[in-house]
């Protein structure tokens, strides 16, 4: 008999934190879960929320503009920042883009000089540049569950994102510019928490991504004895191969 598992996302700033299709992604970890009789509730945060973090599996936070992150940067850092820093620290799976992705670092300095602070989850912060990082972007990455595995996405960013040495990049950029056109650098990771520029949707492109998160949050919930069963995913996997083939010689 397959055990019952329910797990609980939340899916922050959906008004002001979606672009290029990144409630996708979202779409991508509820269809895959419906697919194995996993029960996800998808829950909003919006600004003035308050929700208890503690009772959260999984977490999303999507790309917006300078003007989408002004908005939410303050209700992000004061309202929701203790709560959603502790689950962090506590293994939370979440997965940040973009926009998301520079607000959980130490600081965004945008364009125009305005300094938006971050949560400090990331040991990475952002410098806003005067020409846009634009294009499909594959990234190498080795997955704890998944090994080594080649990611596609798309990429449109002015900021560059620069490491500490509190995070481990995601991967290493084969084609496109990566965090910030310069080191070869894909996205951080520290615990459970992932941060990258890939739109796209970065999860309906690449399955073995959705499923290790998925894994992940199991595992922190029912513990070791948790199966994720195994899918078909062989058109999403030749798509996937597709645009690799374009893109990477």
């Amino acid at each position: 008999m397959t055990p019952s598992y329910h797990l609980k996302l939340a899916h922050l700033y959906a008004a002001q934190m979606n672009v290029y299709g990144d409630r996708g992604n979202v779409i991508a970890l509820r269809q895959r879960c419906h697919w194995r009789g996993i029960d996800l509730s998808v829950i909003p945060i919006e600004p003035g929320d308050q929700p208890d973090w503690a009772s959260f599996d999984l977490a999303f936070f999507g790309g917006g503009q300078d003007s989408g992150q002004a908005l939410i940067a303050h209700d992000l850092l004061e309202r929701q920042g203790p709560g959603l820093r502790a689950a962090l620290e506590d293994g939370l799976v979440l997965l940040a883009i973009c926009g998301g992705y520079q607000l959980l670092g130490h600081y965004f300095l945008t364009h125009t000089g305005e300094r938006l602070p971050g949560l400090g989850v990331l040991d990475v912060h952002t410098v806003g540049g005067n020409q846009r990082l634009i294009g499909n972007i594959v990234v190498e990455a080795d997955l704890p569950t998944v090994g080594p595995v080649r990611l596609v996405g798309f990429e449109n960013h002015s900021g560059r994102t620069y490491h500490g040495p509190g995070v481990q990049s995601m991967g290493r950029v084969l084609a496109g510019h990566g965090d910030n056109g310069e080191d070869g650098r894909g996205g951080a990771i520290y615990r459970n928490t992932f941060g990258c520029y890939l739109h796209g949707s970065l999860l309906p492109k690449n399955p073995q991504l959705t499923d290790h998160l998925i894994g992940l949050a199991l595992y922190r919930r029912y513990g070791p004895t948790a199966h994720l069963a195994p899918l078909d995913a062989a058109l999403e996997h030749h798509a996937q191969q597709t645009m690799i083939h374009r893109l990477v010689s």
